[in-house]
């Protein structure tokens, strides 16, 4: 009984296992078309979100980016100002780099070049009148450098003592001294140049203006070697003359220039030379009978105003630091 009943359930078991797997096929399929539907479902849900993200920002993005947005105004603002800095501060130096120019050109002006004019003429009354020189001698030439140099010397020396004592006791009255000396030997060579180079430009019949270019040219380069001659034989005596350099070559030529200026202008002084065609002649015109002391203070008067006019325009037209009064 006990093997019919075993043989009878495994023979039920038998006839329905072919429905059995059918069924099973049916529950498995349906199970992985649930999984593949959550599936495709997660994927779509996940590409809405990405989608809405990107479309949507992010507030505390957005909040983070207007906060630093506001902490960096001041400092934009602060670079802003920054930058601007510069431009005000060049535009303040170049101002007072012209102020300066203008207040050294002025001192330079009324301390040595009225003087060097004013001496010139002094001396060749001295030449002429009392020893006897003639214009077209070299003693003549050597007696109105001497006074050239003697006056520029003196009137430097004299001015920086007299500021010295007025207002500015920084002033070292030894530098001025010796500065003055320096100058004054410069001025001994053009000095004496003037009158021996006015005589062969006049000798050739040139006009006016060629013997008032030629003069400028002249004395500045006479003027421009003897700076720098004594600036080799002097530098090694005296501590405030300094030896010649680079530096102090291109500020002795920006020099010397403006000093040949006051040297043409000089010229003018000589009415009889072609007075129609001196456009100085009412200006700086010494005209026969003038008295003496009257001479030397146009003479004066035209060598001031040649520097000036020279040193203004190069006040204006050079940048800063390529003048000699930078």
């Amino acid at each position: 009984f006990f093997i019919f009943s075993s043989f009878h359930t495994l023979a039920s078991y038998l006839l329905l296992l072919p429905s059995n797997l059918h069924l099973c096929k049916i529950m498995l399929s349906a199970l992985a078309r649930r999984s593949i539907l959550k599936s495709d479902v997660r994927s779509v849900l996940l590409k809405q979100m990405r989608l809405s993200s990107s479309l949507t920002p992010n507030n505390n993005r957005l909040n983070n980016f207007e906060r630093r947005d506001v902490h960096n105004t001041p400092r934009r603002l602060a670079e802003a100002a920054e930058e601007t800095k510069p431009v005000v501060e060049a535009e303040e130096t170049k101002t007072s780099s012209i102020v300066d120019r203008f207040t050294v050109t002025f001192e330079v002006t009324v301390s040595k070049l009225f003087p060097a004019g004013f001496g010139w003429q002094t001396a060749s009354i001295i030449a002429e009148n009392n020893f006897g020189f003639a214009p077209d001698t070299l003693n003549f030439a050597l007696t109105t450098g001497l006074g050239d140099a003697l006056f520029v010397w003196g009137g430097h020396f004299a001015y920086y003592g007299i500021k010295k004592v007025v207002y500015d006791n920084s002033i070292n009255a030894n530098a001025e001294f010796q500065t003055g000396l320096l100058l004054g030997c410069a001025a001994m060579c053009s000095g004496t140049a003037w009158q021996p180079l006015v005589d062969a430009l006049q000798g050739a019949n040139l006009s006016f203006f060629s013997v008032f270019a030629g003069t400028w040219v002249g004395c500045g380069t006479a003027f421009y070697l003897g700076l720098r001659g004594t600036r080799t034989i002097l530098s090694g005596y005296f501590e405030h003359i300094e030896a010649p350099t680079f530096e102090n070559n291109m500020n002795d030529k920006s020099l010397s220039a403006a000093i040949g200026g006051a040297s043409a202008f000089f010229v003018g002084t000589d009415a009889a030379y072609l007075p129609s065609q001196n456009f100085l002649i009412d200006v700086v015109g010494i005209q026969d009978g003038t008295p003496d002391l009257t001479g030397c203070g146009i003479a004066g008067s035209s060598t001031a105003l040649g520097f000036l006019a020279a040193q203004s325009t190069f006040n204006v037209i050079y940048p800063a630091g390529t003048l000699w009064n930078d």
